[in-house]
């Protein structure tokens, strides 16, 4: 892989200082719709409790969706937040700008979520990463690989779940930048193949794969400790 240029040190701030603003200015949009959603009485007012000793509900309708993806994002945004506190051996400066952008991504997201549902909000999960060799290239970016693919998978599986037009727009925003980071990860794991669009992610009429809440669960649960009950997810 040809070597690639450090980032210059004011290049380097002006970046870091453009990521704080647009997370700042993503979560005053968060918390101005999650206002509009709770006056609106779209979203229940309370915390949600273990489910018959089954785990952490999600809730019903829409809620459950939304914390459905919550969830997810929690896991993404633990997972890489993990990796930027020490790099694999032999990253180059590319590879830690891309995880350092994803990251970054995915704890807007999740704050995004947890402003958004506020009390009516899962808690904050427990992981379990011991199957992932942070010090290792590949087994950090094939795990990305599978939280990325996951991801959209899930988005796109759980859309036609929404009912509230503008919770379907937030999700649909969401998925669009998931696709984005499944894209570079794949790009990073073989620069110059075509997995990135390949028949492992995309349909044989050009859509992306779309995945049950069931499957999706099944993949993560490894990942997840703290015990999920998704009974309330609506059923298309």
């Amino acid at each position: 892989m040809p070597e690639v240029e450090a980032t210059p040190p004011c290049v380097a701030a002006r970046d870091a200082n453009s990521l704080v603003v647009r997370r700042r200015s993503f979560l005053k949009f968060a918390g101005a719709t999650a206002v509009a959603f709770t006056a609106s009485g779209l979203l229940p007012r309370r915390l949600l409790a273990q489910a018959n000793g089954g785990g952490v509900s999600l809730g019903s309708g829409d809620t459950a969706v939304l914390n459905y993806a919550f969830a997810l994002e929690q896991l993404e945004a633990e997972f890489y937040t993990l990796v930027a506190k020490s790099f694999y051996r032999g990253i180059n400066d590319r590879e830690r700008q891309v995880l350092m952008d994803i990251r970054d991504h995915e704890i807007a997201h999740a704050d995004f979520y947890r402003t958004k549902l506020g009390s009516s909000g899962i808690p904050k999960l427990q992981f379990n990463f011991q199957t992932v060799n942070f010090a290792d290239r590949l087994s950090v970016l094939t795990t990305a690989r599978t939280f990325e693919d996951t991801g959209v998978g899930a988005y796109n599986g759980a859309g036609q779940l929404l009912r509230d037009p503008r919770n379907l727009a937030i999700a649909g925003k969401i998925v669009s930048v998931e696709a984005r980071h499944a894209a570079i990860i794949h790009d990073l794991l073989e620069p110059r193949g075509q997995s990135f669009a390949g028949p492992g992610v995309i349909d044989s009429f050009g859509l992306d794969l779309a995945e049950r809440p069931s499957a999706v669960m099944a993949k993560v649960k490894p990942y997840i400790v703290t015990a999920i009950d998704p009974s309330g997810l609506p059923h298309s």
